[in-house]
């Protein structure tokens, strides 16, 4: 069974021919190649581009790698001979026509910033590349492509990506995703127990161990102890020096700020976690700390906690967050300062918070998650930073309950967390 990643493929259309190298990242087992060697290839052959005018080559392909005269048999860190590869692609470029390159697992290639910065060079290309090394993946991607590369960042399939291939209903199908997540291949597995030894598996066996050899740490006991520290926090602030000191007093190590905070930049290269800072809105500047992580796949979180904190506030704030970036938003987390009276009548200065500012070119939006409204006096909690914010953006409250988009006296929508994830137009109801 196929599930459809039309965003992602519309973004890849909307890059063709640009003069760029396209650079599809995201987490493990996300499904980049799946999108780039299938989605994205027949796409580009139901458009009346030849077969032969497109070439694949995946360099963790036991098959690929014969044509080139590689042996599959490599030692850790070899990397494939980039003479043999290019030999291998100069004979079956077509003179003069256009031509295609899909490119899975491109870090296997050594001096891959040359071999493809040459290949930019030559007109008749267009260059599609995926990879899985955390410095070619991360914000480096543009001086490695000396300012010619252009990211398509991919996340595990949203919820409306799942839930067009779920035999549930929306209740039971967002049930689902919120403990298990949205890897491909969690997606399209039936029991739960295989969901949960397949994400324990992956978690704990692959992403994790990822990190450690990657970033050649040596202690890592704390890395896996700190990831399940922020597995533990999603959706509230944190801070390195109080994360060290929880390390200092609860696990007895003496692991430093910076320390804490080098690990967490580790986990954001691998993209199991994504950082969202505080924006001051009244003062127009980032807060540098304290900020909030949240996980790229809900699953895995979980998963990191053997399932045992399934917190529904917590892990839909975590999809919401998700579900804003997935549509293309750069996601802060906000602070509006607010005077209000105290129970003696005094005036007192407080810092009141926006869970999200999602910002996309001119357009931006305010939203608070609340899981439940049970009352009117919740209802004006939830809301009254919005008070405090004096422009004309659009204020939004997303909450866990099944609910039609309604707009209040103050011109604030309330929108049911369903309704949101599955209607790409929700923010303009």
């Amino acid at each position: 069974m196929e599930i459809k990643r039309d965003i992602y493929l519309t973004r890849l259309r909307n890059r063709r021919k640009n003069g760029m190298i396209k650079v599809i990242t995201g987490i493990r087992r996300c499904g980049k190649s799946y999108l780039l060697n299938t989605i994205f290839y027949n796409d580009l052959i139901s458009t009346g581009i030849s077969p032969d005018h497109i070439i694949r080559f995946a360099f963790d392909s036991a098959d690929d790698l014969r044509k080139i005269r590689e042996s599959p048999a490599r030692k850790p860190g070899q990397k494939v001979n980039a003479d043999r590869f290019m030999d291998y692609i100069d004979s079956l470029i077509p003179d003069g026509d256009d031509c295609y390159l899909l490119l899975d697992e491109v870090q296997l290639l050594e001096c891959f910033e040359s071999v493809l910065n040459g290949y930019l060079r030559r007109s008749n290309l267009d260059i599609y590349v995926t990879g899985s090394n955390s410095k070619f993946l991360s914000s480096d991607i543009i001086t490695e492509f000396a300012g010619r590369g252009d990211e398509i960042h991919m996340l595990p399939l949203s919820f409306s990506e799942f839930f067009s291939v779920y035999s549930g209903t929306k209740e039971e199908s967002f049930d689902d995703y919120s403990v298990y997540g949205g890897l491909p291949a969690v997606a399209l597995m039936a029991a739960e127990e295989q969901k949960s030894s397949y994400l324990n598996t992956q978690i704990k066996n692959v992403y994790l161990r990822d990190v450690i050899a990657r970033n050649r740490l040596t202690d890592d006991g704390d890395i896996e102890e700190l990831t399940e520290i922020l597995a533990s926090g999603i959706s509230t602030l944190i801070n390195p020096n109080k994360l060290s000191n929880t390390f200092r007093t609860v696990k007895r190590s003496g692991i430093s700020p910076s320390t804490v905070s080098r690990y967490i930049r580790c986990l954001e290269d691998a993209f199991i976690v994504s950082t969202a800072q505080r924006y001051d809105v009244k003062g127009k500047r980032y807060i540098s700390t304290p900020y909030k992580v949240y996980f790229e796949d809900i699953g895995l979180r979980n998963a990191l906690l053997n399932f045992r904190q399934i917190e529904p506030s917590h892990i839909m704030e975590n999809i919401i967050y998700n579900e804003l970036r997935y549509r293309g938003y750069n996601v802060d987390v906000g602070s509006v300062e607010a005077r209000e009276r105290d129970t003696d009548n005094r005036e007192v200065k407080k810092l009141l918070e926006i869970d999200f500012i999602a910002n996309q070119g001119s357009k931006r939006y305010y939203l608070q998650s609340a899981y439940d409204i049970p009352d009117s006096a919740k209802y004006v909690q939830e809301t009254n930073s919005y008070s405090h914010v004096k422009d004309s953006f659009k204020k939004i409250l997303i909450i866990g309950q099944s609910m039609k988009p309604r707009h209040d006296e103050n011109g604030y929508l309330t929108l049911g967390i369903r309704e949101f994830l599955l209607d790409p137009d929700s923010l303009e109801a």
